[in-house]
């Protein structure tokens, strides 16, 4: 008779499975487990035996996974996703409850005009948990996949597995200047920019190489000269207060906090300029009320700022 692989596994393995998968890296995976790399060693001699196959190979920088170990995570990462969510629902959720850190990673372009506001919001309803904000960066999304984090917001990102999107917010394209700049017209076109030098924001896995603003600019005919970029939105705003460079942002930019500098709407084909903003959180918890709760804060943190 055949051996019945499922109910002669110790089911606690496959979560050492999964991150072994996830991670490549024996540190990684016992830190993320909170037990001892022996521990993990341990557990992977037990794995390789059971399924009869070695699973993971060491390479220069970790571990590699045989073909065997991708298609098993693939197969059974949905399921244990599944089963997790399942146990993790809780119709009595209660913020107040909320006594360990969230850490959400937030673009750029965004980070310095929600921070504060999403900070105080938290704190009001779950002042026992701890907020971590962070900046979006080129591996956020693999972090949300790993769990290292559990939500990002930002602007639309290419599809990855097992990392849920949600719209939160559709913001409208908005050019942030100098109170005395030389454009005294409101609403500009991209006309009305050329000659001007861009100061754009980087927001890294979306924008490293391109200006959406110099994008447009060229589809409408007219020359686009991106004077300076960077990650740190204030550096853009401390170039664009002594300068004459402008600033692509959007209605969520905390104006009424920068004295010296003003804003001006965006028409370009007559239309505005609307861009949506989304959550992304691993698919797992697409009904967890923790999620649902944060989501829904940031959604009214962004409505009450883009509104004002």
């Amino acid at each position: 008779m055949a051996k019945d692989l499922f109910y002669s596994l110790d089911l606690n393995l496959l979560r050492t499975f999964l991150v072994l998968s996830q991670e490549l890296n024996m540190r990684k995976a016992s830190q993320r487990l909170f037990v001892s790399q022996p521990a993990i060693s341990q557990a992977l001699q037990k794995l390789r035996n059971h399924f009869g196959d070695e699973l993971f190979v060491k390479v220069p920088k970790g571990l590699t996974a045989t073909p065997f170990a991708e298609q098993l995570a693939t197969s059974i990462t949905p399921l244990l996703d599944g089963l997790a969510s399942e146990l993790n629902k809780s119709d009595l959720f209660d913020p107040k409850e909320i006594n360990y850190p969230i850490k959400i990673a937030v673009s750029p372009i965004v980070l310095t005009c929600l921070s504060g506001s999403l900070f105080h919001r938290i704190k009001e309803q779950a002042p026992n948990c701890t907020l971590e904000l962070i900046g979006w960066n080129h591996a956020t999304m693999e972090d949300i996949q790993r769990d290292q984090v559990l939500i990002g917001i930002g602007y639309e990102q290419d599809a990855m597995l097992n990392v849920y999107e949600q719209k939160v917010a559709v913001l409208t394209g908005k050019i942030i200047v100098r109170k005395d700049h030389p454009i005294k017209t409101n609403p500009v076109s991209p006309q009305d920019m050329v000659g001007y030098e861009i100061a754009s924001i980087i927001t890294p896995g979306w924008n490293d190489n391109f200006s959406v603003a110099a994008e447009i600019m060229k589809r409408a005919g007219f020359e686009a000269k991106i004077g300076f970029r960077s990650e740190f939105a204030l550096a853009a705003v401390s170039v664009a207060q002594h300068t004459d460079m402008y600033i692509p942002h959007s209605n969520l930019f905390p104006i009424e906090q920068f004295p010296a500098l003003k804003m001006l709407d965006v028409i370009v084909n007559d239309s505005y300029m609307d861009t949506p903003l989304f959550c992304y959180y691993h698919s797992k918890y697409r009904r967890n009320p923790l999620v649902t709760w944060i989501a829904e804060q940031i959604a009214a943190v962004l409505n009450e700022q883009t509104s004002r």
